[in-house]
């Protein structure tokens, strides 16, 4: 993994991250499946230009989904929670 842009796939906005956010300054993202706390965290601190204290990561199983009588499964993905310092916050978030 080269780029922090490979890394950090999409911020997860849900009513549960926004919650975490405003209660813990804990911002929820998907990241790619073979990044490693070490390179989320590097690429957190370079693309939005703030302090990470935290990184908690989790792999999240694909669900499965029927259509008709076709069965199928979404891709498993790999989730991050990253704590930022108090005086920090990430702008993507805002006006939501």
């Amino acid at each position: 993994m080269k780029d922090a842009r490979d890394i950090i796939i999409a911020p997860i906005i849900s009513e549960n991250s926004m919650e975490q956010m405003e209660e813990a300054n804990t911002y929820s993202f998907k990241v790619a499946k073979k990044a490693n706390k070490i390179e989320i965290r590097n690429a957190i601190e370079k693309i939005f230009n703030v302090k990470v204290i935290n990184v908690n990561t989790m792999n999240v199983r694909g669900k499965k989904r029927r259509l008709g009588f076709h069965e199928g499964k979404k891709p498993d993905w790999k989730k991050a929670m990253v704590k930022l310092a108090a005086e920090d916050e990430i702008e993507i978030y805002e006006g939501l």
